[in-house]
């Protein structure tokens, strides 16, 4: 008996075969650490030549950690909501309902119950907003900005009630919660504190950074991370994931297939809900030690910026949390190295502009030039940013991101559609 060996016909003649470029090839954790190591490259490029050393330094990581934590949170609440079709931009009264339940029951009973009353007081938001929107068709717009003004009533009533009185407390805040316990990796921090010391290129910048992040790390902080990872792999690695995502794209074609629509809607909004008052747990017993009128500041919206920044994934989620955690955690840290972010903007333009010039995208290329000239001569004519700017930092950072990544993103299908059942039949 003989094998035949089967050759691979040859393309047919004069057909281009397009070449696979090895940036293709890369995995999505591939990229992300790639392009984080570029970035570290120039941050740390910029920090020698501005000698700005808080721009890499473990105390700005931590702060940046801090900070973006309860902007992920929130962010990841919308992937869920969104996934499933439902637009949530309620997450701000949520999150402000997590604040109040974390403060009123966290000075009591310490802590942990806090963090399931918040929980608790996040779900009550989004079972609302479930309620108005897929049971009874609410335009999902109109629902979230009725949960933002119902949140923010029903705290200041229930605050005026049970806090007025209390020992430290009062209307507009709770008295003080008991820390909620941190851990470092040890040995780590302080073989790194010598590195991140002697200010070398690039590698005192990593190791200010990793040392920053692995230091005094609290809890809710790691439960966080490992909520941005699992939602990837519920939502992206299991068959429940794969049928609440069908409900966003295309929940009449889901419906044929057995699907409860409903049903999936309404778990992705009430996680939606636990995940913002998680966030605001995490505002009122990690970056605050108590509840405060008005502490969430808008944060609500920003994870919504974020999570579509991220293209509704949480790897690029995670990534927008990040930056706008950066930013924030530098302006608190030290308003003068904001002043070298007008450096770091300049190179990224450079980057920028030799990118769309060897994809030919002329007018795009312009307007690169001139925003990083721009930020260039705004760098070399100014020592310091006015304060009004600086402390806007973080905002203007998200709005910029977000206009130049609008051109790659695409939303679920279905989202903020309302949805009947067999009214696609």
């Amino acid at each position: 008996m003989t094998t035949q060996l089967q050759v691979p016909s040859p393309p047919p003649v004069g057909a281009v075969q397009e070449p696979t470029s090895r940036l293709a090839r890369l995995a999505t954790w591939q990229k992300l650490l790639m392009y984080g190591l570029a970035f570290l490259a120039l941050l740390s490029l910029v920090r020698v030549v501005s000698g700005a050393a808080q721009l890499t330094s473990s105390g700005t990581a931590e702060a940046a950690l801090i900070a973006a934590i309860p902007i992920g949170l929130a962010g990841l609440a919308g992937l869920w909501s969104e996934r499933a079709g439902v637009v949530n931009i309620g997450l701000e009264g949520m999150m402000i309902l997590g604040t109040f339940g974390a403060g009123w029951i966290g000075w009591q009973y310490g802590p942990w119950p806090g963090v399931v009353a918040a929980i608790g007081f996040g779900v009550f938001g989004g079972l609302i907003h479930a309620v108005a929107t897929v049971t009874f068709g609410v335009d999902h717009i109109v629902s979230g900005v009725a949960i933002n003004i119902l949140g923010l009533g029903i705290t200041q009533y229930l605050a005026g009630t049970f806090l007025t009185g209390t020992p430290g407390g009062g209307s507009k805040q709770s008295p003080p919660i008991a820390n909620i316990g941190s851990v470092s990796v040890p040995g780590l921090p302080n073989a790194l504190e010598s590195i991140e010391d002697r200010q070398w290129f690039f590698v005192s910048d990593l190791a200010g950074i990793v040392r920053g992040l692995t230091t005094s790390v609290n809890y809710l902080t790691i439960i966080a991370i490992v909520l941005v990872i699992a939602t990837f792999f519920v939502l992206w690695r299991t068959p429940f994931g794969l049928r609440l995502r069908s409900c966003g794209e295309a929940p009449y074609a889901a419906e044929s297939l057995g699907v409860n629509v409903y049903l999936y809607k309404y778990v992705a909004v009430l996680i939606s809900g636990a995940l913002s008052g998680l966030g605001g747990a995490y505002l009122a017993i990690v970056a605050a030690s108590n509840y405060r009128d008005g502490q969430t500041a808008g944060r609500g919206f920003i994870g919504l910026a974020a999570m579509i920044f991220g293209n509704w994934r949480p790897g690029g989620l995670a990534a927008g949390a990040g930056l706008f955690g950066y930013t924030d955690g530098l302006q608190l840290r030290d308003n003068t190295a904001v002043h070298a972010l007008l450096l770091l903007a300049a190179l990224l333009c450079l980057v920028g502009l030799v990118v769309l010039l060897i994809r030919r995208r002329w007018f795009g290329a312009l307007l690169t030039a001139i925003f990083g000239a721009g930020a260039l001569i705004w760098y070399l004519g100014t020592d310091t940013l006015p304060p009004q700017l600086t402390s806007a930092t973080p905002y203007v950072t998200t709005l910029v991101v977000l206009a130049l990544a609008s051109q790659r993103l695409r939303m679920p299908k279905a989202d903020g559609l309302i949805y009947r059942r067999g009214a696609g039949h």
